[in-house]
């Protein structure tokens, strides 16, 4: 049984699909989460074959990330396509100012700006939602720039709504966490460089196969990593503190900390940080 919607939720996909429709095709950013899942649904349900979405492939990106993007657009049935950006060649983006997220997705937008231009595409759309206007986003300016849309803004989905909508139509991602890209993990004014990327991969896809989810985060402070994960999950990252500084270790860090003050969006933002706990005797 589809989960039931409110009846302003019933409104907004009407006209989310009314906006989406009127869009004639339309080349779209899909990463995976929730919000551009739901955008690439309801292309491919107004729009079929008139609807192209593009996966980024990135080291900024994890590879797990970019073959649920893939599993997604096929499951969801709508004409998807891997397109390489090179936001961390660009010097500006690898500098990690406060608008480093402009720079990758004018990457992102320029490459689909290409696409749509060669092959006939009317539209260019990506998953913004209306919550995300109170937030942070120098990628907005990019959008703006490059006159790419956002339906799901444009229809007032909140993130809630988004995935409301998303449980409605039965879609996989409909809970699953917001999930920043692994520059996130840099704190600004750090360099963003393709090795310090791969390593906090291998660092949180290790925390995951560990049984920890989606919301664990790998923070590079160079030679320590340091841990973010839900309060809740605080004792259980302890409980389990020699595998877990292992498995961080193997990945190429030095020294494993877990902090104290627990995963927060933007936590990446910052140099300094909550309390942080060794979870290994070091030296």
């Amino acid at each position: 049984m589809r989960a039931e919607l409110s009846p302003s939720q019933v409104e907004q996909l009407a006209a989310l699909r009314r906006a989406v429709g009127e869009l004639g095709s339309v080349v779209l950013g899909l990463s995976g989460g929730v919000d551009s899942t739901l955008l690439a649904k309801v292309c491919a349900d107004e729009l079929g074959k008139r609807a192209l979405a593009v996966i980024a492939v990135s080291p900024s990106l994890p590879t797990r990330e970019q073959a649920a993007a893939r599993d997604l657009a096929a499951e969801i049935g709508i004409a998807w396509r891997e397109v390489a950006t090179g936001e961390v060649d660009d010097p500006r983006y690898a500098a990690n100012t406060g608008n480093r997220c402009y720079f990758c997705k004018h990457e992102l937008f320029s490459r689909m700006v290409a696409i749509a231009a060669e092959e006939g595409y009317q539209a260019l759309a990506y998953g913004e939602n209306a919550d995300d206007a109170g937030d942070h986003r120098p990628g907005r300016v990019a959008a703006r720039e490059q006159h790419v849309c956002a339906p799901l803004a444009q229809a007032g989905l909140a993130k809630e709504d988004v995935r409301a909508l998303a449980r409605h139509l039965d879609l996989p991602v409909a809970d699953k966490p917001a999930f920043a890209c692994l520059a996130s993990r840099v704190p600004v004014g750090h360099e963003v460089t393709p090795d310090k990327l791969a390593q906090v991969e291998r660092a949180e896809t290790a925390l995951w196969d560990l049984g920890f989810d989606h919301r664990v985060r790998v923070r590079h402070h160079d030679t320590i990593a340091r841990i973010e994960v839900p309060c809740e999950l605080l004792a259980a990252v302890v409980d389990r503190a020699e595998a877990v500084a292992e498995a961080v270790r193997a990945a190429g860090f030095e020294h494993a900390t877990l902090d104290l003050a627990g995963y927060r969006r933007g936590g990446g933002i910052a140099t300094g940080a909550g309390t942080a706990l060794p979870l290994a005797r070091q030296g």
